[in-house]
C-alpha cells in the first residue's frame, strides 16, 4: 500500500545513498525524501538510512517539538516503528517509538521501575487487537453474558486511560481494533451474541462514545481497511507466525495515520485548500469557452464529477477549512462562474482569497498566505496541470501539492487520503471561519476609505468579551493552544486535563477573549494563561493570539486585562517569557512594544520581560471590554 497522493521518485536509491553530511541539511533532505511516495521497503531503507546518519536524536533548532511514542499493545509492532518515523519526517516532527514486552503493557503501566517509564512517553498509542479482546468469547454465549463482557472490556479500557494519563500526563490515542474474524451467522451476524465478528463491531462503535467523553483520540484503522479492503490491512499468515496484525503491506498508511493525528496535535495539519479553476473545479477553460462552455452540472458524468470537487471543497470550508482561488486567468473571467453559472456549487462568498491573474502562481500563492495571514505551510494546492505541481513543488516546497490524475472523480477521495486538514474537533469557531474572512475584507476596504487610522479603529465599534475557562469552551481553548504557531509567546501545548487543573488552581487564571465589531463576530481570538509564582511575580505562561485581528489594539487591550487579574491575585510584576520557535519570530519583540523591561536574554533568542504593576498606567484604546 503506497501514499498515491505524494509524486513518484524514480531514483530514491541514488538519492538515498547520497544522504549524509550537514545534519540540519540531512533532515531537510530527509523531509523531502519522506514526501514522496515509497512503499514499506523504500520506507525501512529510509528510516534506516536517517538513523545511520543523525542517529537517535532531534536535530537542533527543529521547528516541532521531538516525540517521544509509547505503543502499548497486545500484538507486534517492531515492522511498523520505521513507517512511524518516517510518518513523523513527513510532517517534520522527530518520533522516538517505544515498544515493550509482548502483551505486557497493563504491567508496566503499573509498575513505576519499568522500562516504560524511564522512556516517559509524551504520547501513548493503546492497541488493542481482536483476537485479544474477545478471547473470552464464545458463540453460545446468549445477549446478557455478551453485553456484560463489552462492559467489562470498556471499564478495562477505561482504567488504562486513567492510568497512563495519571503517570505520564501526556495525550493518547487508542487503536480500534481490525474487523479480522470471520462471520458466522452471514448478513445478520449481529444477531448472533457470542459472535467475535459482531462483539468487534459493537465495541468500535462504543469505544468512540468512550473516547469523546474521555478525551481521547481515536487511530480509527477499521475505518481505513472498509476504504482500502481488509487484506490490504491483515495477513491471517502473518498473525499466526509473528502475531502482527497489521501487515507489512499497510505499514506506510499505518505510520501515516498516526503521524498526522500527532501533527493535527501539535497544530501543523493544513489550514487552506487553495483551487485552481480550469479543469480542476470545472471542465473547460473559462476564458475560452466561456461560462455556458464549460463542462459541469447534472446529465454529464465529467459535469457531475467536478460538482462533487466543489462539493467536498464546500463541505471542507463548512467544517473549518478556508479556501482560496489561485487560477491564471483575466479575473473578471474566473469570477464570471461563481456569479452566474447555475451549476456552481461554490460561490465568491465562499472564498477567502481570489487571485486570478497572469503572475506564475508560486507569487500568487504567496500573496494568498500573506492575505490570509498564514504561513505557506499551512496551503494545499489542487492544480490538475502536472507542470505547474512541479513548479509549486520545486519553488515552495512546503506548500503541499497533491499527485492527482486528470480524471476529477478522484479529487475528493485523494484529498481525504491525503489527511492534509485532520482535525481532532469541529467547533462552532470552525464553523465560521470562511465567513470571519469574508468580513476581514470588508474590513480592510473600510480601512482604506479613511486617512486616519484612530478614526478607522473608532469606526470598528470593536467589543472585547472575556471569559474565564470553562467546560464549554473547552475544545476551542484546547484547539487554539495546539494549533496556534505564530501569535503565540511560548507555544506551550496543553491537554483539556491541563486545562481543567488551570480551573481548579485558585493561584492561576485561564483567559479566552471574544471579538465583535461592526462586521460581525470574530470568535475566540485570544488565549491567556496566567500562573502565580512564589515571589508575588504573575508569569504569563501562556499568550497566544489570531493574527486575524492583529493591528486593532486588541494586544494593549488584553495586557490591560491581564494586569487588573494579576493584581485581584496579589501580583505586583508581570513577567513574560518568550520562547522563540521557527514561525513565531513576528512576536519577538511583543513585551518591550507594551512596556515590559527586557530583564532576560538567552543565547537562542529567548528573552523574559518584566512589568511594574504599581506603576503600570493601562492603555487608552477603542475597544470595550466586558466580562461574559
Amino acid at each position: 500500500m503506497v501514499l498515491d497522493w505524494l509524486p513518484k521518485i524514480a531514483d530514491w536509491r541514488e538519492r538515498l545513498r547520497a544522504l549524509g553530511g550537514d545534519p540540519a541539511a540531512a533532515w531537510t533532505e530527509a523531509v523531502a525524501f519522506a514526501n514522496t511516495r515509497l512503499d514499506f521497503v523504500a520506507t525501512n531503507a529510509l528510516d534506516q538510512t536517517v538513523r545511520r546518519v543523525l542517529g537517535g536524536d532531534p536535530p537542533k533548532a527543529l521547528a516541532t517539538k521531538p516525540v517521544r511514542l509509547a505503543i502499548l499493545g497486545s500484538c507486534t509492532f517492531a515492522h511498523l516503528h520505521g513507517a512511524i518515523r518516517v510518518a513523523g519526517l513527513r510532517h517534520g516532527i522527530h518520533i522516538t517509538v517505544y515498544e515493550g514486552d509482548y502483551g505486557q503493557y497493563r504491567q508496566e503501566l503499573l509498575d513505576r521501575g519499568s522500562a516504560l517509564h524511564a522512556f516517559a512517553p509524551t504520547f501513548i498509542l493503546f492497541a488493542l487487537d481482536a483476537h485479544h479482546l474477545t478471547s473470552g468469547l464464545n458463540a453460545a454465549m446468549n445477549a446478557q453474558d455478551a453485553a456484560a463482557a463489552l462492559d467489562e472490556m470498556q471499564h478495562n479500557v477505561r482504567q488504562c486511560w486513567k492510568e497512563a494519563r495519571d503517570a505520564f500526563h501526556c495525550p493518547i490515542i487508542h487503536q480500534t481494533p481490525l474487523p479480522l474474524h470471520p462471520d458466522l451467522l452471514g448478513n445478520n451476524e449481529h444477531r448472533l451474541p457470542g459472535s467475535r465478528a459482531a462483539f468487534i463491531e459493537r465495541f468500535n462503535h462504543a469505544l468512540r462514545d468512550l473516547a469523546d467523553a474521555e478525551g481521547v483520540d481515536l487511530l480509527s484503522i477499521d475505518r481505513r481497511a472498509a476504504i482500502d479492503g481488509l487484506g490490504a490491512w491483515h495477513d491471517p499468515v502473518l498473525w499466526h507466525h509473528a502475531k502482527q496484525e497489521v501487515s507489512l503491506t499497510a505499514a506506510p498508511m499505518y505510520g501515516e495515520l498516526i503521524g498526522r493525528l500527532i501533527a493535527a496535535k501539535q497544530g501543523r495539519s493544513y489550514k487552506c485548500l487553495v483551487l485552481d479553476l480550469d479543469n480542476t473545479v470545472w471542465g473547460g477553460v473559462v476564458g475560452d469557452d466561456g461560462v455556458d462552455g464549460l463542462v459541469l452540472g447534472q446529465g454529464s458524468s465529467l459535469g457531475e464529477a467536478f460538482l462533487a470537487v466543489q462539493a467536498h471543497a464546500r463541505d471542507l470550508a463548512r467544517r473549518g477549512v478556508i479556501l482560496a482561488v489561485c487560477s491564471k486567468n483575466d479575473e473578471a473571467n474566473a469570477l464570471e462562474p461563481f456569479d452566474k453559472h447555475p451549476e456552481m456549487i461554490l460561490r465568491r462568498q465562499d472564498i477567502a482569497s481570489f487571485h486570478a491573474n497572469w503572475s506564475d502562481k508560486a507569487s500568487n500563492l504567496q500573496a494568498i498566505a500573506a492575505e490570509l495571514n498564514i504561513g505557506l505551510d499551512s496551503l494545499v494546492f489542487l492544480d490538475d496541470n502536472p507542470v505547474e505541481r512541479a513548479f509549486i513543488r520545486r519553488e515552495l516546497p512546503m506548500v503541499a501539492v497533491p499527485e492527482i490524475s486528470d480524471d476529477p472523480t478522484t479529487y475528493p477521495r485523494t484529498l481525504a487520503n491525503a489527511g492534509y486538514f485532520e482535525a481532532l474537533s469541529v467547533t462552532e469557531e470552525d464553523r465560521i471561519r470562511n465567513s470571519q474572512y469574508q468580513s476581514n475584507r470588508r474590513r480592510e476596504e473600510l480601512k482604506e476609505s479613511f486617512a486616519d487610522l484612530s478614526d478607522y479603529l473608532r469606526s470598528l465599534e470593536m467589543r472585547l468579551t472575556w471569559y474565564r475557562f470553562d467546560q464549554l469552551g473547552l475544545s476551542r481553548t484546547v484547539q487554539l493552544i495546539n494549533k496556534t504557531n505564530q501569535f503565540n509567546l511560548t507555544t506551550r501545548r496543553y491537554t483539556e486535563d491541563d486545562v481543567r487543573a488551570i480551573m481548579r488552581d485558585n493561584r492561576s487564571f485561564g483567559l479566552q477573549l471574544r471579538l465583535i465589531d461592526r462586521f460581525g463576530d470574530n470568535g475566540i481570538i485570544s488565549v491567556i494563561i496566567g500562573k502565580m509564582q512564589d515571589d508575588d511575580d504573575l508569569l504569563i505562561d501562556t499568550w497566544l493570539m489570531s493574527c486575524r485581528v492583529l493591528g486593532r489594539q486588541v494586544e494593549p487591550t488584553t495586557l490591560n486585562l491581564v494586569a487588573d487579574q494579576a493584581r485581584r491575585l496579589g501580583a505586583k510584576r508581570l513577567i513574560g517569557d518568550y520562547i522563540p520557535t521557527k514561525k513565531n519570530g513576528m512576536v519577538k519583540d511583543h513585551y518591550a512594544k507594551l512596556g515590559f523591561t527586557v530583564v532576560e536574554t538567552g543565547e537562542n533568542g529567548a528573552s523574559r520581560g518584566m512589568l511594574d504593576l504599581t506603576r503600570h498606567v493601562p492603555a487608552p484604546t477603542f475597544i470595550e471590554v466586558m466580562e461574559g
